[in-house]
């Protein structure tokens, strides 16, 4: 993986990186909440010698005072200092634990004593400092005086009164609150790394072509408006409209139809097979709309629905289903009479998927079946919507039959490994890939595509269509004899069957049990 790649791994856990950092800081508040304040207050006291009269006593004094300092620092430390405070102060605590509790220190080049003590209010701790000056002092007049107090000739005068703490030193609500945060911070951005490494879903065409060294030919955006109900797009008024999401639509199938036109510019592949690795990806979906796009050129299309075991094409065309592809294989209609033409254009003839026989595959795989693809490819480019890669092998046996195949994956679900399966199917079977086909990709986020569709205003017009698109008027949905561009009628595929060869009697039963998707 690249160094792009992790940032946009980053960019898409971008929730999950801002949760986890709040949820860190607010852990290190909690924790706050849950600990004993302490308060520190300080007190000071200064050594001094008694009994000072005259100036030159005072100098000697004061020597003796600062030699006496690094001694009461000890003296400081004493468990008897701690006893005489714990009684001053009524206290229930031991010695030994109030002593960790005292720090005392002495100002370099001064005989000023200070002592910091630990409480659990701004008073206790006030109080605990002002003791510990009071057990110093009476501990010096035991060890240097007779014990009575004044008796020791350097003693601890004391000093500044200890005052109120503000706030208590421990904890620090702003420490643990950052500290939090970076915690939670890096726990969000190992969990988004983590799960960018171990992601095997399909999120870039750049990493499609570089794993499986087949193209991207399309990217299909998602856009609102599309829905089971409206799967269409028509390309002849949503360039124009730029309505809704349609434009990004319908111009990623423009792209997808000019990809396929200079596929091969000396021979272009003019039968297609649109299939799919699993139920659910909009295979069906991308063949009517791409079935569409090619006829607005003027190219005669005719759309196949070769999903015998569940239909969809007719629906999705707004054309009734009834006889079809499995009809004119079986010898009980006759091509001209089961092809449809479609409102939505003149150029493009449909032809369902007829009644469901009870061995789809074998049909599929017929020669009949290559005859009439090879008949409808003189004069028109075939489109075939056909089913799924690895549930069922109909896809595999359709593509050996064509020019090759598109195989349409969704974005952001399709794993890596379905895809190689997919792949490897359509090989086994030896068809071709022509391309794979991204569907559903997201317009904005870290997984969109680079799209130029916000220059719609500039480069479209708002009242005309271009004339090689123009939508014309509504045909009737059937049609006795297609023709190609040329005129020349389509011929009709023939077999020795008996037109009124009788339906399998296990047909409709089929119908029920070998639906896949």
């Amino acid at each position: 993986m690249e160094l792009r790649d992790y940032l946009r791994g980053l960019r898409r856990h971008w929730f999950a990186i801002l949760l986890m950092t709040l949820v860190g800081v607010g852990a290190g508040y909690g924790w706050t909440l849950l600990q004993t304040p302490v308060y520190v207050a300080g007190a000071s006291g200064y050594v001094s010698s008694t009994g000072v009269e005259d100036l030159g006593t005072s100098t000697l004094g004061d020597s003796l005072a600062r030699s006496k300092v690094p001694t009461y620092l000890e003296i400081a430390g004493w468990r008897t200092v701690a006893e005489h405070t714990i009684e001053e102060l009524d206290l229930t605590t031991r010695p030994e634990d109030l002593v960790q509790r005292i720090e005392v220190s002495n100002p370099d080049g001064t005989t000023i004593i200070k002592v910091s003590a630990e409480g659990s209010s701004p008073d206790e701790a006030r109080a605990l400092a002002e003791a510990w000056i009071d057990g110093m002092k009476t501990e010096v007049d035991k060890v240097d005086g007779d014990g009575t107090p004044g008796s020791a000739p350097v003693t601890i005068l004391p000093g500044d009164e200890a005052s109120l703490p503000n706030a208590p030193s421990f904890p620090d609500v702003q420490t643990a609150v950052i500290v939090g945060g970076i915690f939670g911070l890096g726990f969000g951005i190992a969990f988004a790394l983590i799960r960018t490494v171990s992601d095997r879903r399909i999120r870039a065409a750049e990493d499609v072509e570089s794993r499986t060294g087949v193209a991207v030919v399309g990217t299909i955006p998602i856009v609102p408006g599309l829905d089971d109900e409206t799967r269409l797009v028509d390309p002849a008024t949503s360039a124009s409209s730029g309505k809704g999401g349609t434009f990004a639509v319908a111009e990623a199938l423009r792209a997808l139809r000019t990809n396929l036109q200079f596929m091969d510019v000396d021979h272009p592949p003019k039968t297609i097979v649109v299939t799919s690795p699993l139920p659910g990806d909009g295979k069906s979906t991308v063949a009517c709309n791409l079935a569409l796009t090619l006829a607005a050129t003027g190219t005669t299309v005719v759309l196949v629905d070769g999903d015998l075991r569940r239909s969809t094409v007719a629906k999705t065309m707004g054309l009734p289903g009834g006889a079809g592809l499995s009809d004119v294989l079986a010898g009980r209609a006759s091509l001209a009479e089961v092809l449809q033409r479609t409102p939505k254009s003149n150029n493009l003839l449909v032809l369902a998927a007829g009644s469901v026989p009870p061995n789809p595959s074998e049909v599929l795989g017929s020669e009949r079946m290559h005859t009439l693809l090879a008949d409808l490819t003189k004069h028109a480019t075939v489109i075939i919507d056909a089913p799924p890669l690895l549930p069922v092998t109909d896809g595999a046996v359709l593509t050996h039959q064509a020019d090759g195949a598109l195989i349409v994956v969704t974005l952001r679900k399709t794993t890596f490994d379905l895809l190689d399966k997919a792949l490897d199917t359509l090989r086994k079977a030896r068809g071709r890939p022509l391309g794979i086909v991204l569907n559903r990709a997201p317009l904005r986020g870290a997984d969109a595509a680079a799209y130029s569709y916000e220059y719609r205003r500039d480069y479209t017009p708002s009242s005309t269509v271009p004339a090689t698109e123009v939508t014309p008027a509504a045909a009737p949905t059937s049609a006795k004899a297609p023709r190609d561009a040329e005129g020349a009628d389509v011929p009709s595929v023939e077999d020795s069957a008996p037109a009124s060869a009788p339906a399998p009697a296990s047909a409709t039963a089929s119908r029920r049990a070998g639906r896949h998707n």
